[in-house]
């Protein structure tokens, strides 16, 4: 076997027949963990391999040997050949233990993802150790390149699986030939990666999971039993051959054993993949929905098998560049041994023995078709209201765009316009009629006449007699149009704007038990809150005592008698006229008011309410008392002159005033 062998004609079959049969909704639901392993993961172990083995090259340099002519670049390129989980291998074992989907899915998606990684880091490092130096610019364009290979990868795969489901519209003459559009499409797309240095494998995997929907529901069902039976038997016998070769490189090829660097390479496997696997799935944990458990963690670093992926890449090393080719191989294969043969046989006793939950062999049933389809309708209408784009709006976003505009273009007939529930129904018709067929049940069958749909590329279709063209009673055209008016006119018409959730932005709906109470208090409150606002009266800041608003609030009795007032004496006087004055009198014998204009945020500014309230609950002829003015040596002088801070006679500003209307004194 050689490299050429391996990657043209072994293992596209294995990864074709892997992508085209991928459970594509178990892995868009786990693709965020999937990733993780495959490229964080994968880069772990291929950083933590190589720099602990050259670590271990480096030791006891007193005694100088093989080891220490192995330089970092050579130690970090082994770590990204042995980091990357096989997906031949996964498969090989995976398939005979029947573990649940998820663990199936997670391990297996990891095997075909990181193929992008391992390729980068393959040439990366075989560049930097043929140059001798890196710098950060080149580490940059690295990642780039990383970037490149596996979006190009998915890209050239998608952009193909596209043209063998157009081609495949146009073959319902020629039905032979629909099987070889399906190969033919997968290779070139294979080929066309592997000619720009993209992933292989990704353009594979893309190609597969794009066409087969689209391929399945244009060809004829010989055509979808054939491709599925020898893509099947393809990857089996490329499976087969691959550990054939194998184990003729193992006994023929040359080797050289070290029995330090193989040990330490198989330990540090372990422990990297044990490391990676614990401390990536804490991390998923905080944002998954089902938690991977102990045991799950287990069986996923467990089962990191490595396969001739990694022995064919070892394969490619340079002799010239790489002195130590044949050390790196004999590790390489020692590697795969252990990891396949003692893992691999040991991976379902450990699986019965810690009870993991297994595969179901359940058959899908039509009900469970309607309610998953009505959960993901549920949750995309619960994202809606609540105004968060999740993935089910981006999916539910997706099909929308699938089935108003790719179908259409790339499904013939009226296939194009079937609903999805539809078009499982008659998937699990054709095989519940063909299993009823081949068990010989055929002639316990009714004499009702078959649906063309499910006898389809079984038999010549034959023309219905007209009475069996429509099973519903005819509606008059007047009835029909009158039951479309009621629906359009009170079916709600869903996602014409999102509105984001608000406690706030509820509509109370009137007729509702204990609504009118809760309307009553909300007027009520409001009521409160004018009236609170009505006692709020203007005040100003202090004026001078010589100012003309000083002056007019000094009131005189026009007396030139003993001034002795009564309760409605100081009435007349305070409610009277602040522009209507008389002469100054003798400040000796008339008493005064001297009102200093205080600020609102003042401790003692009064408001006319609370004393009116105050005198209410008093006696008749307590008051507001007038007291002459004391002399300014007095303690309390001036603190008494502000009891009164207000313009008693000023009502303040009305309802209709403007309330930024400057104060004019």
């Amino acid at each position: 076997m050689n490299a050429n062998v391996f990657f043209l004609c072994l293992l596209p079959p294995i990864i074709l027949d892997a992508g085209y049969f991928l459970p594509i909704r178990p892995f868009m639901e786990n693709l965020g963990t999937i990733l993780m392993f495959a490229v964080v993961g994968t880069l772990w172990n291929a950083f933590f391999i190589g720099g602990l083995l050259y670590a271990v090259c480096q030791i006891q340099p007193a005694n100088p040997s093989d080891l220490h002519l192995i330089g970092l670049l050579p130690c970090l390129l082994f770590g990204s050949i042995i980091s990357a989980v096989d997906p031949v291998a996964v498969l090989a074992v995976f398939e005979e233990i029947h573990i649940n989907e998820l663990l199936h899915i997670l391990v297996f998606g990891e095997s075909l993802l990181n193929d992008a990684v391992t390729v980068v880091l393959y040439h990366l490092f075989e560049e930097f150790a043929g140059v001798g130096t890196v710098t950060l610019m080149e580490c940059f364009l690295g990642f780039i390149s990383f970037l490149v290979v596996a979006l190009g990868g998915v890209l050239v795969g998608a952009i193909y699986g596209i043209l063998a489901a157009f081609t495949s519209r146009f073959t319902s003459h020629t039905r032979v030939i629909e099987p070889l559009f399906v190969f033919v499409y997968s290779y070139m797309a294979y080929l066309s990666s592997e000619m720009f240095h993209l992933s292989g494998i990704m353009a594979l995997i893309s190609c597969g999971a794009v066409m087969r929907p689209y391929v399945e529901a244009n060809i004829s069902h010989k055509s979808h039993t054939t491709i599925k039976y020898f893509l099947k038997m393809w990857s089996s016998v490329s499976e087969t051959l691959i550990f054939i070769f194998l184990g003729v490189a193992t006994v023929d090829g040359p080797h050289s054993w070290n029995w330090t660097f193989v040990t330490v390479t198989v330990i540090l496997c372990l422990v990297a993949r044990v490391i990676g696997v614990v401390g990536l799935t804490f991390f998923m944990n905080k944002f998954r929905i089902v938690k991977l458990t102990t045991k799950d963690q287990f069986i996923i670093a467990y089962g990191g098998l490595r396969g001739a992926i990694a022995f064919a890449l070892g394969f490619l090393l340079d002799k010239e560049h790489f002195p130590m080719r044949e050390m790196f191989l004999t590790a390489i294969i020692t590697v795969i041994f252990f990891t396949v043969f003692v893992q691999g046989m040991t991976i379902k006793p450990l699986v019965d023995l810690l009870a993991v939950k297994k595969k179901q062999e359940a058959k899908r049933s039509i009900n469970e078709e309607i309610h998953t389809q009505f959960l993901d309708h549920l949750l995309t209408g619960i994202e809606d209201i609540c105004g968060h784009y999740g993935h089910h709006h981006w999916k539910d976003k997706l099909n929308r765009f699938n089935k108003k505009y790719v179908k259409k273009c790339l499904i013939a007939g009226e296939r194009a316009k079937e609903p999805q529930l539809i078009a499982f129904y008659h998937k699990m018709e054709m095989k519940q009629a063909i299993e009823l067929v081949e068990s010989g049940g055929g002639a316990k069958l009714p004499s009702a006449v078959p649906s063309t749909v499910s006898m389809q590329n079984i038999q010549p279709k034959k023309p219905l007699p007209k009475t069996a063209e429509r099973a519903l009673p005819q509606l008059p055209k007047g009835r029909e149009e009158e039951i479309r008016k009621i629906l359009r006119s009170n079916l709600q018409k869903t996602r014409q704007r999102l509105h984001s959730y608000n406690r706030h932005t509820l509509v109370v709906d009137p007729y509702e038990d204990g609504v009118t109470n809760f309307i009553k208090k909300q007027k009520m409150i409001q009521l409160e809150k004018k009236i609170k606002e009505m006692n709020k009266y203007l005040t100003v800041p202090s004026a001078a005592p010589d100012s003309p608003t000083m002056c007019r609030a000094r009131l005189a009795s026009g007396r030139d008698t003993d001034y002795k007032p009564d309760q409605q004496q100081k009435e007349n006087n305070l409610c009277s006229d602040p522009q209507a004055y008389n002469v100054k009198l003798d400040s000796g014998k008339v008493p005064t008011i001297q009102v200093d204009l205080a600020s609102p945020q003042s401790p003692d500014s009064v408001n006319v309410m609370d004393e009116f309230i105050k005198a209410d609950a008093g006696d008749e002829d307590s008051g507001l008392m007038m007291k002459p003015p004391r002399k300014p040596g007095e303690e309390d002088g001036a603190r008494d002159q502000q009891k009164l801070t207000r313009c008693l006679s000023d009502p303040g500003p009305s309802a209709d005033e403007d309330e930024d209307e400057p104060f004019l004194p």
